[in-house]
This record gives structure tokens, sequence and C-alpha cells, in this order.
């Protein structure tokens, strides 16, 4: 069936009023009663529409507290401005699963409309999301969960964002060479996709990657594991960060070591610590995501599925935001942008 007429079938099998109790804005907890429009289902997800005048609440649920974040906020400060509406943003001190979920929790029993997430463990929590999509509206964005109700998708296609930089790697390395990456988690969707995309496009080259390390997104472990590698594995000569955080933790570590001049460094994401690499010469290459995107992209889409319904789903359920690659040639012209999207 396709997804127009599980639409049509969705709306005509849906011919009760059901009545929903809003918060109201007082303090004091004051509650008015309203008539909602019905949850309407998309194939197994569920479009929630609100009443007309509701005061809408969203969030945007990060998969950790990390610098690369506070781009998505302006992105949703500037739609929070456009669209008159208010979309919190809620950073997971310790990246666990078990906090996102305690946080999606808070949020349904607050009477929050929408949901954008970025799952740190996506196979784990798809029950989690799963009963979420009853209750509101839910989105993915960074960290995909295709296989939960979820209704859209909205960042970088991170398997294609692999290639790239894999393609970066043998530029890099045209003799060949070993190569380690670090990341938070590989259970983390975009993780394990950008580790296969770097590997797909290095086959029939000389170039591997031979060791793979997690962090758990724990700072400290972050540069401990580099500096294992460095001192365990002289033939490994090219070090990529899968996360934001991994290339400056690389960076430093290297840095430290006294080894800048024989090792290739790589990455993703805009970091303050990875930009100043590849000034520095240290870093060779980054792939960058649009995070502004992710935030201004999610907040809009979420404020659409609540006053128009069903009609707002896009074509795709996957909205990808693109990347490039900033490299010493043009990373003045990328840092120059950057600030200017950071006002």
């Amino acid at each position: 069936m396709s997804r127009l007429s599980m639409l049509a079938t969705g709306i005509a099998g849906l011919a009760l009023t059901l009545t929903m109790v809003a918060c109201g804005g007082d303090s004091g907890g004051n509650k008015e009663t309203a008539t909602a429009a019905p949850a309407v289902a998309v194939g197994e997800a569920k479009v929630h529409q609100v009443p007309a005048g509701t005061t809408l609440k969203f969030a945007f649920i990060t998969n950790n507290s990390s610098e690369f974040w506070k781009i998505a906020q302006k992105g949703v400060e500037k739609a929070n401005a456009e669209l008159g509406i208010t979309m919190d943003i809620k950073m997971p001190e310790t990246g666990k699963p078990e906090q996102q979920k305690k946080i999606i929790e808070d949020l349904i029993s607050q009477g929050y409309h929408g949901i954008a997430i970025s799952l740190i463990s996506p196979a784990d929590q798809t029950r989690d999301i799963d009963k979420a999509t009853t209750k509101l509206n839910v989105i993915t964005h960074d960290s995909d969960g295709p296989q939960s109700k979820r209704l859209a998708y909205i960042g970088t296609n991170n398997y294609e964002a692999g290639k790239v930089l894999g393609n970066e790697l043998k530029k890099l390395l045209p003799n060949g060479g070993k190569v380690a990456a670090f990341v938070g988690t590989l259970a983390a969707d975009n993780a394990s996709q950008r580790l296969k995309g770097v590997k797909d496009a290095l086959v029939g080259s000389k170039v591997e990657v031979v060791v793979t390390k997690e962090d758990n997104k724990d700072m400290t472990k972050a540069r401990t594991n580099v500096e294992d590698v460095i001192n365990s594995s002289p033939d490994i000569t090219a070090f990529i960060g899968l996360w934001s955080y991994n290339t400056p933790s690389i960076v430093a570590a290297v840095k430290a070591s006294g080894k800048a001049d024989k090792l290739t460094i790589a990455g993703f994401d805009e970091e303050d610590g990875t930009l100043q690499g590849i000034e520095d010469g240290m870093v060779k290459a980054t792939v960058v995501q649009k995070p502004f995107e992710f935030g201004y992209r999610s907040a809009k889409l979420l404020y659409e599925l609540s006053t128009k319904g069903a009609s707002a789903l896009p074509a795709s359920p996957i909205i990808d935001t693109g990347v490039e690659v900033v490299t010493k040639d043009n990373v003045a012209a990328f840092k120059a942008k950057l600030a200017e999207l950071k006002k």
C-alpha cells in the first residue's frame, strides 16, 4: 500500500473526536479543555495535530553536551523567533541512553508536543521511541533510528559522509597506510555508518582502517585511547576522529607525543580544536556537517506536523542536509561563515 493510501485509510477510519487537556500558560498549573485533532496513522507512525491556538512546546535532544551542538542551538533559536514557538535544548551530560529515556518521559509528562532526538543507541532505544510516538510527534536528527516509528530523520547521510572522508584519506596517503579510528560508541547509527562509509571508500586502495577505539563519551579516555595507539602501534600512521570531540583529542595527544610530523590526522565536524589544528597544519581535513540546519529544520518540521498534521510529512522520511570538506585552503572562509551562523 502506498504512503498516501495508508494515510487515506487512517483518516477515513477515524470518525471520533478526541478530547485533549492542554497545559495552560500560568505557573499555577491551570488547564483548559480543547478539542484535539486525531492522531493520524501513517504506516506504523502517528502524526499528532494539536488544536489551533495551542501554545506549542518542543524539545531538541542531543546525544551529549559537545560544543558541536551550540551551532544547532542557533538554528533552533532562529526557528523559535520566526515561528513564535518554544523549542528547548536538552543535552544529556552522561551521553547514556538511560538519560535520554528519562528526558523523553519528563517531556511527555510536561505536555510537550514533539521532540527531535539524536539517538545514542538506536537498536536499544527503538521501544522507547515507539512508545513516545503514541503521545507526541517524534523525529530524529544526527543519529537516526530507522527501525523505529519516528516520522522523519534530519541530518547527514552518515554513510556518504564516511565515504567522503575515506576518499580524502586516499588523497592524503597516496602510498597507502594503516589508520586508527576513534569514536564515542559504534552503537550510534551515525558512528557505525560513518565508519562503514570510510572503509567502503578505501576498498581497492592501500589504505586500511586496522584499529577502532571507543571512549563511551569519556573525554579522558578519548585522549588516552590515542596515546595507547601511538605507543603500541608505530606502524599506524593516520588517525581519524568520527565524532566532533575526537579530532581535538587526537590533536592534543599527537602534539604531546612529539610525532606530529609523522602522523596524518583527519576527522569530522568543526570544533575549535579541529579548526585550529587545520590552521596549524596538524589536521589535514575535516568533513563538516550542517548542525545549524539540524536545529532549524527540526523545529520547523515539528511545528508543521503539529499544526498541519500528516499533510506536513516530507516526501521522503530522510532529509539529507549535506556535508563539505574543510582543509587549510578554505578554513579561513569556513570560520568566517561559522561566525556569521553563530551570531
